[in-house]
């Protein structure tokens, strides 16, 4: 193996992340969310601890080593890696499709023109941007060789708390959900 190859690696799950924080501003700008009365401390709170994990992973990425699992992690990469591409091509494929469907986590709303996307990926499964963004920081945690993966652990379970707001909400506000989600799983095609 190439002795560069941890720094390729880095630049790569750099990029993917870079790649992936473009998706979501582009497309947040084509769309403009419908002005607001001034966002609550508690939404603004979120807002900038979203920014500081992404400060983290981005520096972690390109510089750091935290918390090492293994002396010699060249499959534990390799399957991060897997995880990480995985997680990210769901991730954006998904945002792409919801379209102008699409929130920030901390606004729990629906506008008056959204609509229940089911089609493409959504065709499958209900919360694909979740999924994929988990497998995403799994991935990068498990390519970077850090115990830091563990903290996928209090974000799942967080993701599982949103979901299920979120889906009481959409009930509430579409007629049709129930039988979306009837035909549909949350998380993992024909499995959760």
């Amino acid at each position: 193996m190439s002795a560069h190859l941890p720094d390729l690696l880095r630049v790569l799950l750099f990029l993917g992340l870079v790649l992936h924080k473009a998706v979501w501003e582009v497309l947040k700008r084509a769309d403009p969310p419908p002005r607001r009365a001034a966002m609550p401390r508690r939404l603004q709170l979120i807002k900038a601890l979203k920014l500081l994990v992404l400060a983290f992973l981005l520096v972690q990425t390109l510089f750091l080593d935290v918390l090492p699992i293994s002396t010699a992690p060249g499959q534990l990469q390799l399957l991060g890696g897997v995880l990480y591409l995985l997680g990210l091509g769901i991730a954006v494929t998904a945002r792409v499709q919801l379209g102008r469907n699409w929130l920030d986590l901390e606004s729990f709303d629906v506008r008056p023109e959204q609509t229940i996307v089911d089609r493409g990926i959504y065709r499958y499964v209900r919360h694909p941007i979740y999924t994929g963004d988990l497998l995403l920081v799994t991935g990068l945690e498990l390519a970077l060789n850090s115990w830091l993966v563990l903290a996928v652990v209090p974000l799942a379970l967080f993701v599982v708390k949103q979901v299920s707001a979120e889906e009481t909400l959409l009930s509430r506000t579409f007629p049709s959900y129930a039988r979306y989600c009837a035909g549909t799983k949350r998380f993992i095609p024909f499995v959760v």
